[in-house]
Parts: structure tokens; sequence; C-alpha cells
């Protein structure tokens, strides 16, 4: 990459245009476990997690679901990630940059669904009511 090329910015996605890889960054982003993550990281900034730290702090994600959770955000360049050469190996996350401003927007929408959670779960019980589903489903 030439000096010229870092400078140009890159391009903005279109969330809108069916070949816009926004609408993937988004299915990865929006999803709870991502919001956890990202949650547990910053209050950890600048410093770094270990795995089973983010593993206990984050109850009901399996082994597998935030290694796959991981390795997203460490590939979106969203968190770092150092293994320790040690044995077992300890492996460290950190939120880069990219990442911490991630958080900002990710907050407000954490802020904002604990805060409307009632009205959301009365909307739903409506809805159940009125379809003759009282269990919900």
């Amino acid at each position: 990459m030439t000096s010229q090329a870092k400078d140009v910015p890159a391009a903005r996605g279109d969330l809108f245009d069916p070949a816009c890889p926004t609408r993937r960054l988004l299915d990865r982003i929006g999803t709870k476990w991502t919001s956890m993550a990202v949650k547990v990281l910053a209050e950890a900034a600048p410093g770094e997690v270990r795995f089973a730290e983010l593993l206990r702090r984050m109850p009901g994600i399996s082994q597998k679901m935030l290694s796959a959770t991981l390795r997203g955000l460490v590939r979106d360049g969203l968190v770092a990630r150092r293994v320790e050469p040690s044995v077992p190996p300890g492996v460290h996350y950190r939120l880069t940059e990219l990442g911490l401003s991630l958080d900002l927007v990710l907050a407000a929408v954490r802020d904002w669904a604990e805060e409307h959670m009632a009205e959301v779960d009365r909307a739903n019980g409506l809805i159940d009511r009125r379809d003759g589903r009282p269990d919900g489903g």
C-alpha cells in the first residue's frame, strides 16, 4: 500500500446495498454476546482481560461461542489478542481504539434496552394474548 493510498478515506458503506459488507458487520456487532464482550473489555480499558475472566463475566455464553465472538472482533480490528507464552498459554484481550468507539454506541443501545424492556415485554404480552399464545410462543 502506498502512502497516498493510506491517506484516501475508505468508501462509506451502504446498508441498503445487498452486496455491501455493512450488513455483515451489523450482524456481528448486533449480537448480545458482542455487546457483552465489548462492555466487559471497555470496563477494563486500557487494560486486558483473560479469556477465562471474560467467560466468567458473561453468564450463559459457552466457550465455543465466546471464542467465535472474540475471533470475529479480532478479525474486525475491534479487539486485540495477546498470547502469553506459558503452560497453559494465557490469552488476553483488550479493545482497540476502534473497539472503544464501538462501546460508546453499544452502551447507548444497552441502556435503551434495559430502560425499555418492561414496555417491550408488555407489548409482547398483548400480542401473545391477542393471538391466543399465553405462554408467549
